[in-house]
């Protein structure tokens, strides 16, 4: 014997999924900072990224380097690096490219 789900059951996956679609977007996230980055080096207010880690990458011998984030509020890069299992974060000015502090 086949039972038949009622159609109300049925059909609220469905209903939940467009409830879902229509939620907007509350945080942009890295995309946003990234963009913000772009305008601020396009108008000639910050150093792009690749001037940064040209001058920073290199004197962080012995570490890998995994990656950057922009802080537009703080108008600075951070750059991630790690060595024997520790991270170490090194905050750039992105306005004079001057390393503000590196923590270990």
């Amino acid at each position: 014997m086949i039972t038949r789900l009622p159609t109300c059951l049925m059909m609220a996956p469905v209903a939940l999924l467009a409830a879902v679609s229509l939620v907007p977007i509350a945080h942009a996230g890295p995309g946003e900072a990234q963009g913000e980055a772009r305008k601020e080096m396009r108008a000639g207010n910050v150093h792009s990224l690749r001037d940064i880690e040209r001058r920073v990458v290199p004197a962080m011998v012995g570490m890998q380097y995994l990656g950057p984030e922009y802080d537009p509020a703080a108008v600075a890069y951070r750059l991630k690096f790690i060595k024997s299992g520790h991270v170490v974060f090194v905050d750039v000015d992105a306005r004079s490219g001057e390393v503000i502090r590196q923590s270990r």
